[in-house]
């Protein structure tokens, strides 16, 4: 995987892949990450990069090294320090779940006649699609329309390996607000033809829209989930 050349240092990037890794399953808990040679050589970067990237696992407490083993996952949920719920993909891989990701594609397109997109982002808005896999089945697809700039480069699928907020951070933009709406809904053909389903099926419907500290559109985004796979889950501790 070729990592991008951002505003961000590549460690840093490559850390986000890595933690996005173990938070969703692909390196379970007491799985080892890949050796530093093959790391190296998937994401093309040096051995002061990787050992950088790795370093900020340990004093995160995701992964302890150790001297001709490697590095361990120890700690496969993350922490918030002004809530105490837990994420939906944290409940799914602590209950043995694995969850894949992978951008189906990446374009700037018109708002057009569309109202809502054309006041929150302009004439024009950066769309990604990408499916979500629960255990190499279909589960979720989402799609996201984000702020379009010049720089964008639509034909790199911009989410490949990190998670959206991931990505949001690498260019700048900082969420300071963000509401989530659930309802039904039918998924229309492109995503019912990923979940595998009926287009006119109806499944639960996510919408989220997310504001940056200025008060701008950061994204806005529609997600359908299959059902019969598993129940969407919110859990709190007090």
């Amino acid at each position: 995987m070729a990592t991008s050349r951002t505003k961000q240092p590549l460690y840093l990037k490559i850390h986000g892949i890595l933690k996005d890794r173990i938070l969703h399953g692909q390196y379970p808990l007491d799985a080892y990450l890949p050796p530093e040679p093959k790391l190296e050589e998937e994401f093309g970067v040096s051995k002061i990069t990787v050992r950088g990237a790795v370093k900020l696992l340990v004093q995160e407490g995701y992964v302890e090294t150790s001297s001709g083993k490697g590095t361990r996952v120890v700690r496969n949920t993350s922490t918030s320090k002004r809530f105490t719920w837990k994420r939906f993909t944290e409940i799914l891989v602590e209950e043995g779940h694995r969850i894949d990701k992978k951008v189906l594609g990446a374009a700037i397109v018109p708002t057009g006649s569309d109202e809502r997109l054309r006041d929150l982002f302009g004439a024009s808005c950066l769309r990604i699609e990408r499916l979500y896999s629960l255990d190499d089945a279909p589960y979720i697809h989402y799609t996201h329309y984000l702020p379009a700039h010049a720089e964008d480069d639509p034909a790199q699928p911009a989410l490949e390996g990190q998670s959206l907020y991931g990505w949001l951070e690498e260019q700048g933009i900082a969420i300071a607000r963000m509401r989530d709406e659930f309802s039904v809904g039918s998924p229309g053909a492109a995503a019912a033809e990923s979940l595998g389903v009926e287009k006119d099926a109806v499944l639960l419907k996510r919408v989220r829209l997310a504001h940056d500290e200025t008060g701008r559109a950061a994204e806005y985004s529609e997600g359908f989930y299959r059902d019969g796979m598993h129940p969407y889950v919110v859990y709190y501790e007090v």
